[in-house]
């Protein structure tokens, strides 16, 4: 037997053993797995930040049920440690739900851990679509990269771009976020160039970026993880001439509201395509942000503040249906509809990844506030998880 099939096997009996001894019901545990430590702490502290504001708003408890978060620092991307937090959080504390996860690779290592133990898992951000597959209690309340990629392709190709240079991080949502923007430029008669990927571990990006400057396609299409690597590049981008070579800049996430400010006016005019900006215009985005800045006054939005704040919904809707029966809980929000601060959000019963709104951004300076902001310069509605078949 295989060490996978041991440890799940363990968790199972262990979690049999718990519910046997007649534990109470009344509180529900709920685990989160994210990076509060290293480069990529912040993400972990925006989903805690946003967990508490959807507490503040909608209160500690879900029908009969308080909701009790427990928090783990799984650093950055590490499997084994996913995959160990995991274990601890089911056995030792005896969580009925996990959620978090911010890195492909830290997700799927829980895959063969949470079919075992029947726990509903809600994806705050990992992106590869092959993550729902590997277990049916999966749930992501964050975006696909094709479910962005493929939009930015066709958006461009209608913008008369032609040429196109892709480069992204070697790693599952990089390759998906390469494939799918070269599917769908490329079906609507483009020319994907040159696919560069590069290491997890790059920290110079010039040599790329000239590279790119050299073959002087039309634009650049970019995918790198957030953080310090997407700051970087963007810097490296707008340093090295290629605004001025005429080579726009197409993207994803590289604009985030947390590396924003840091890049000054060079920022003003890159695209990106995406399902959440600080700026979208409705009343539930501007409650959401009031309140997380009250709780927070220093506290960043972005893609991982709304996709934590939509997990928590979620849960709290699986509760009320379920309480702690686990594949009661999923079956009970498949095909659920629900109003999020990015706009209309639907769970695909059959990807369990959410459909939504997909917004083509432009970097701007708002003229009230003077800081920079990624404007809503078009939307493509209702797209699912295009990765899902492919």
């Amino acid at each position: 037997m295989n060490t996978t099939r041991k440890t799940a096997g363990a968790i199972g009996l262990a979690l049999g053993l718990f519910a046997a001894s007649g534990a109470a019901a009344d509180t529900i545990k709920v685990g989160v797995i994210a990076p509060f430590s290293g480069p990529f702490a912040q993400y972990g502290i925006q989903y805690q930040q946003a967990i508490e504001t959807y507490v503040a708003q909608n209160g500690a408890s879900a029908g009969e049920h308080e909701i009790e978060f427990i928090y783990k620092d799984v650093g950055g991307v590490n499997p084994d440690q996913s995959r160990s937090l995991a274990q601890e959080l089911l056995i030792r504390e005896q969580v009925d739900y996990l959620a978090g996860f911010t890195f492909t690779p830290n997700a799927l290592a829980v895959g063969p851990i949470i079919t075992q133990s029947e726990t509903p898992t809600v994806i705050f951000n990992a992106a590869t679509s092959v993550i729902n597959k590997e277990s049916p209690f999966f749930l992501r309340t964050s975006y696909t990269l094709w479910q962005v990629s493929a939009p930015m392709a066709e958006w461009a190709y209608d913008q008369g771009l032609r040429t196109v240079v892709t480069t992204v991080s070697d790693y599952g949502p990089g390759i998906d976020a390469e494939v799918s923007f070269k599917a769908a430029f490329e079906a609507k008669g483009g020319e994907v160039v040159d696919t560069i990927r590069m290491p997890l571990s790059t920290t110079d990006f010039t040599p790329v970026i000239q590279s790119v400057k050299d073959q002087a396609p039309d634009a650049v299409f970019a995918f790198l993880p957030g953080g310090p690597p997407t700051f970087t590049y963007t810097k490296t981008y707008n340093e090295n001439g290629l605004r001025d070579a005429g080579i726009m800049f197409l993207g994803t996430a590289e604009t985030e509201e947390s590396n924003l400010q840091g890049l000054g006016d060079m920022a003003i005019g890159l695209t990106t395509a995406y399902h959440y900006s600080a700026a979208h215009d409705s009343d539930l985005n501007r409650e959401f942000q009031a309140k997380l800045h009250e709780l927070h006054p220093d506290g960043i939005i972005n893609w991982a503040s709304v996709g934590a704040y939509d997990g928590v919904h979620l849960i709290y809707e699986m509760v009320k249906a379920a309480g702690s029966d686990g594949p009661a809980a999923v079956e009970a929000v498949l095909g659920m509809e629900w109003e999020s601060p990015r706009g209309p959000l639907t769970m695909d019963p059959e990807t369990r990844t959410v459909i939504q709104n997909v917004y083509i951004r432009e970097v701007e300076r708002n003229a009230e506030t003077g800081l920079l902001e990624n404007a809503e310069k078009g939307v493509i509605a209702t797209v699912g998880d295009l990765g899902w078949d492919q």
